[in-house]
């Protein structure tokens, strides 16, 4: 996947994150399982 195409993804799944938090979202599963694909796409792009 090209690198502009992970970075349009995971600055997609952060403003999701911060949404849901924003909203009173209390699903962790939903949550947690965002946060694990935003760090799998930070390892992708080695920041992590």
């Amino acid at each position: 996947m090209a690198v502009n195409q992970l970075e349009s993804n995971l600055e997609a799944i952060t403003r999701t994150i911060a949404h849901l938090k924003q909203t009173g979202c209390t699903d962790e599963k939903k949550l947690n399982e965002l946060r694990e694909e935003r760090d799998k796409i930070l390892s992708d792009l080695k920041i992590l």
